[in-house]
């Protein structure tokens, strides 16, 4: 069930949910990837080696930035469809813009029926001109899954990736929004993706301060960076828990499906 949502629709969806808490913590494990649409920084097609790292992680939750479907450059495929028929996993997509005869978006993986799916966007002013003069806001993905002890929403997102930060500022402000009414309603919520920008950043600071907590600097081991895959040279794929949820273990993994490097992590959810 997919549709697209104010923040106050959100909201109110989330009013309703029902969120039995397990008697003991589950260990979830939960993937962050910018996959480039779909090629790897040569220009190779990456979607087997990312369904394959999907399915040797065993991850329960994917949040996916770059996706294709149906478009030219893609060749048609359905990327999202196709990635989650390889790993065997439920997906929601969501389109931040038509391009090439097809859109171009992102997406969640999940082990786990989606009960729903909803896109925010996030709206910026001035409007940002984007790829083939288009003027869409990018969005974030609220997909909530049924685990098997209740719901549990992961929010995906991908900000602005110019050089300043007035538009990512912007973005976070409507991201922050959506993950505070849900958690004031009690929702479980997970939210991740690519932010375009560092821990050190103002977009960090904002999240931080309304009481989101980065999964890395809770259990992160080794290099943090992980852009871009071949020598990382800053962070910028992130994960931030709420609530109850706490984080074990978190890393980056060396692969060259994509420009950027995924992050896995552990996370324990009550």
């Amino acid at each position: 069930m997919r549709r697209t949502l104010s923040l106050a629709t959100a909201a109110l969806l989330a009013a309703c949910a029902s969120t039995p808490r397990p008697s003991a913590p589950r260990e979830l494990t939960v993937l962050v990837y910018n996959v480039h649409a779909g090629k790897d920084a040569a220009g190779k097609d990456n979607l087997d080696r990312v369904a394959a790292l999907v399915r040797e992680l065993d991850a329960d939750v994917v949040l996916l930035q770059e996706l294709d479907r149906g478009t030219r450059r893609s060749g048609g495929v359905d990327q999202p469809a196709e990635l989650a028929k390889r790993a065997g996993r439920h997906v929601a997509f969501g389109s931040i813009f038509d391009f090439q005869g097809g859109q171009y978006g992102i997406g969640v993986l999940s082990r786990w029926p989606i009960a729903s799916d909803s896109v925010v966007r996030l709206i910026v002013n001035p409007p940002q001109p984007r790829a083939g003069g288009n003027y869409e806001p990018r969005i974030a993905l609220d997909a909530r899954i049924a685990t098997p002890w209740g719901a549990l929403d992961v929010i995906n997102t991908h900000l602005d990736a110019s050089g300043s930060d007035s538009y990512r500022q912007q973005e976070v402000r409507t991201v922050r929004a959506l993950t505070d009414a849900l958690r004031a309603r009690g929702a479980r919520v997970l939210l991740g993706g690519d932010f375009n920008s560092e821990p050190q950043h103002a977009v960090q600071d904002s999240l931080r301060a309304s009481g989101l907590r980065d999964a890395w600097r809770e259990c992160g081991r080794g290099d943090s960076l992980t852009f871009p895959a071949a020598k990382g040279v800053k962070r910028i794929d992130y994960l931030f828990l709420t609530g109850s949820i706490r984080c074990s273990e978190a890393r980056v993994l060396t692969n060259d499906a994509s420009d950027h490097s995924p992050v896995v992590f552990k996370v324990r959810v009550w």
